[in-house]
C-alpha cells in the first residue's frame, strides 16, 4: 500500500506488552570458526532454549529497523529494551508450543492469501521482488516470520482472553470516567485517483516531460469524473494506489493522519466536490469528498471492545509471569541480557 498515511499502530492489545520482533535471519558462524565462537544459554523453559546469539540478533534486528525508521534506541533504555528482547522471545517459545493444529492451518492460509494479494497489488512482478530484495528477505523467509507472527498474536489474543477476566462494571467505569478518550475528531470521506509519478521499479521520480504526460491524464479524469462519469470506475481502470483501488479508492481521516498536500485540499472541499489534480510526493491526487463528518463522541457499544483491549493488556504482566512460571523459566545467563553482551550491535545514533 502506497503510504498516505504518516503512521499505523499494532492492536492495542500487543502496544507494549512485548516488542514484536521478527526471527532471526543471520546465517550461523562458518564452521572453520565454530571452535572461536561460545554461544551460551541465556534462558531455558520446557522444551526450549535461547542462546545468547538469538537475544543479540534479536536487540540488532530492532534496533536497525528503528533507525532505518530515522530513529533508534537511546543509549539509557538500552537495557530495558534488551530485557524486553529477551522477554519477547521467551513468550514466543512459550505461546508458540500452544498454538493448534487448526491455528496453524488458519493462520498459514491468511498469510498466503496476503502474500498473493501483495503480489497482485504491486505494479509488476519486478517491483514486488524489489519490495523483497530491499528487505534483504527471502519471500520463504518473509512468509516464516509472518507466520510465527500471527500465530503469536492469535495464542496471546486467546490465552488473555481465558485468563484475564474484564468484568462488565470495569469497562462502564472505564468509558464513563475518561470522557476525553472517546472524542472522535473531525473527519472526512474521500475517494482519490492517483497518478504516480514514481518509477514503480527503481522508486525514483519521473523525468519532467513523464510528469507532464501523468499531469495531463490527472487533468483529463478530474474532466470524465465532472461531467458525470462513475468515479469508482475511473479509479478502478486507472488509479495507481493499490491498497485503495480495490475499494474504490477511498479513505476515512482526521487531521494529522495524511499527507499535508492531500489532507488540506480534503478538508477544504465541500462534499460531492472534485478537485483539480492534488499534487504530492507519490504523484498526482483527483480527490473527491464525499462525506465531511463532525466532532462527536464514540458510542460505548463502539467503543466497548477497545475498552476490554486495553484492560486486558493491563494483565498482561502478571498473564506472562504465570504462563512463566509453568513453564519453568529459568534466566541462566543474566549476563546475556544486558547491552554489553552486544559487540556487534549498532550504536545509537
Amino acid at each position: 500500500m502506497i503510504p498516505l498515511f504518516k503512521s499505523s499502530a499494532w492492536p492495542a492489545l500487543l502496544a507494549g506488552a512485548c516488542l514484536q520482533l521478527p526471527p532471526a535471519v543471520r546465517a550461523a558462524p562458518p564452521d572453520s570458526s565454530a571452535a572461536l565462537f561460545t554461544d551460551p544459554i541465556v534462558a531455558t523453559g520446557k522444551n526450549f532454549e535461547i542462546k545468547r546469539s538469538q537475544v543479540d540478533d534479536a536487540y540488532i534486528d530492532y534496533n536497525a529497523a528503528l533507525v532505518a525508521s530515522g530513529r533508534a534506541i537511546p543509549e539509557q533504555e538500552r537495557a530495558l529494551v534488551r530485557s524486553k528482547v529477551l522477554e519477547h522471545l521467551i513468550m514466543s517459545k512459550i505461546l508458540l508450543q500452544k498454538a493448534t493444529p487448526d491455528d496453524k492451518t488458519n493462520v498459514l492460509k491468511m498469510v498466503d492469501d496476503e502474500i498473493n494479494q501483495a503480489r497482485t497489488n504491486a505494479p509488476s512482478p519486478e517491483a514486488f521482488d524489489e519490495q523483497l530484495k530491499a528487505k534483504g528477505m527471502t519471500l520463504a523467509q518473509v512468509r516464516d516470520q509472518a507466520v510465527e507472527n500471527q500465530l503469536f498474536r492469535r495464542v496471546l489474543l486467546r490465552e488473555a482472553s481465558n485468563n484475564i477476566p474484564i468484568a462488565d462494571a470495569e469497562v462502564t467505569n472505564f468509558y464513563r470516567d475518561n470522557p476525553d478518550q472517546f472524542k472522535i475528531p473531525e473527519r472526512v470521506h474521500v475517494a482519490h485517483i492517483l497518478i504516480s509519478t514514481v518509477d514503480p521499479v527503481a522508486q525514483q521520480p519521473l523525468p519532467l516531460e513523464r510528469k507532464k504526460e501523468k499531469l495531463k491524464l490527472a487533468n483529463e479524469l478530474k474532466a470524465r469524473a465532472e461531467k458525470g462519469e462513475d468515479f469508482a470506475a475511473l479509479v478502478k481502470q486507472y488509479s495507481d494506489d493499490p491498497g485503495s483501488k480495490h475499494k474504490g479508492g477511498e479513505y476515512t481521516f482526521a487531521r494529522g493522519n495524511m499527507l499535508l498536500e492531500f489532507e488540506a485540499a480534503s478538508f477544504s472541499m465541500k462534499v460531492g466536490q472534485i478537485s483539480d489534480p492534488v499534487e504530492t510526493k507519490f504523484g498526482y491526487h483527483i480527490i473527491k469528498l464525499l462525506e465531511k463528518m463532525p466532532a462527536s463522541t464514540e458510542d460505548f457499544a463502539k467503543a466497548e471492545p477497545a475498552i476490554r483491549e486495553y484492560l486486558t493488556e493491563k494483565g498482561l504482566p502478571a498473564l506472562f509471569e504465570k504462563l512463566k512460571t509453568a513453564a519453568d523459566v529459568k534466566i541462566v545467563d543474566p549476563a546475556g541480557a544486558k547491552p554489553d553482551a552486544v559487540s556487534s550491535a549498532p550504536a545509537p545514533k
